[in-house]
């Protein structure tokens, strides 16, 4: 997951809304949004290679999700430390979210850097294992890529801009979310024939929606819950040329 904008606690009907994007090399296998087999109580996309998640949700409210801390001479972590591992751990917990981040800032250092939001009724927590102590997020639009929360990279800023534009209606389009999120006005170009096979290119992750043969956008995600607690779920995948290939949204 690399760029995910939300608003929390900004919007007359919504206290919370999310569109993210997750970028993955193609080659990783992933299943689709859908509940788990194994804990129907959990909505989310899985990693078929680790086991873990980008994003996901509970039925009973539970939030989180993750994007990667960009550190490209570190190594990558064995299965057993993927860092999708901490969106599923959390699903599956019952504790709040300030509890458990705190209780994970004492363990963090097992995993390459992250950035994760955990979420619950009535409260939604932001922590690094790169960025102190974890905080509650105050109201407002925000934007998180491979930094910090809310550093001023330019499509943070322009994303958060508008959201918060978008956000100015009473009922929410969930295209002009998507098209935020798969907005192409910006083109990648060329893909160098020498991509690592660890690193996409820098000039790729200046951009809402990445296309390239190796290493892009994978798909979209809209969460929208409501403040009587109804969720609506979105999800949008995309092929490696940049097509959309289905969307599946699920409410409770």
């Amino acid at each position: 997951m690399c760029l995910i904008l939300f608003a929390w606690q900004n919007h007359p009907r919504y206290s919370l809304v999310v569109a993210a994007n997750r970028d993955e090399f193609h080659q990783r296998p992933s299943a689709d949004a859908g509940y788990w087999n194994d804990d129907p109580n959990i909505l989310a996309g899985r990693d078929l290679q680790a086991g873990g998640t980008w994003l996901g949700i509970t039925r009973t409210g539970r939030f989180a999700a993750i994007t990667n801390y960009r550190e490209p001479a570190v190594p990558e972590p064995s299965l057993e430390h993927s860092r999708g591992h901490l969106v599923r751990d959390y699903l599956r917990a019952h504790t709040e979210p300030l509890a458990h981040a705190r209780e994970l800032s004492r363990r963090g250092s097992a995993f390459r850097g992250f950035n994760l939001l955990l979420g619950s009724a009535g409260s939604l927590v932001y922590m690094s294992n790169r960025n102190g102590e974890p905080r509650e997020i105050s109201a407002g639009s925000h934007g998180l890529s491979n930094h910090l929360l809310d550093t001023d990279w330019p499509k943070v800023h322009a994303g958060r801009e508008r959201l918060a534009a978008i956000l100015q209606e009473h009922e929410l389009q969930t295209e002009a979310l998507f098209e935020l999120l798969t907005d192409k006005t910006l083109t990648p170009g060329e893909i160098p024939e020498d991509l690592g096979a660890h690193l996409a290119p820098e000039r790729l992750m200046k951009h809402y929606f990445i296309v390239s043969p190796i290493y892009g956008t994978r798909c979209s995600t809209l969460l929208l819950v409501d403040r009587e607690g109804g969720v609506q779920f979105h999800e949008r995948q995309f092929d490696p040329a940049g097509g959309a290939t289905g969307t599946r949204s699920f409410s409770f």
